[in-house]
């Protein structure tokens, strides 16, 4: 069982199956390896430096507990914190990563999120050239 530690890995992780659960979302993706790899991300937007890494520490023990016997082999697994996880009961943490890992065992990931339709243009509707007459 190995880091992720390149974006490209995050990245791929996130066009894979995502299972959303009240304290993160687990991200699960098969790599094309024979081992298991893991990757923890936690925004700004959930604390300051403290909390996040309080969050990420959480969830690495989480990980290194739970992988070993429910993680999908050959996959990446990545937990991204959501905003209750740090308060949350480690132990629930536990039962919802145990739940996430056998619902991606079988396949059974939350729908996928739409996607973004084009954005509008910043100029508004009258964004064609005008005719200038001279």
């Amino acid at each position: 069982m190995s880091v992720l530690t390149k974006r490209a890995d995050f990245l791929a992780a996130n066009r894979g199956m995502r299972i959303a659960r009240p304290g993160f979302v687990l991200l699960a993706r098969p790599n094309g390896l024979d081992t298991m790899r893991y990757g923890i991300t936690v925004t700004k937007k959930i604390g300051n430096a403290v909390v996040r890494n309080r969050m990420k520490r959480r969830f690495r023990e989480l990980l290194r507990a739970a992988l070993p016997a429910e993680g999908l082999a050959g996959h990446d697994h990545v937990l991204i914190g959501r905003e209750g996880g740090v308060e949350r009961d480690f132990a629930k943490l536990r039962e919802e990563l145990s739940a996430a890992l056998s619902r991606a065992a079988e396949g059974k990931g939350d729908p996928p999120r739409r996607k973004p339709g084009p954005r509008p243009s910043r100029r508004g509707p009258s964004a064609a050239p005008q005719d200038k007459r001279t």
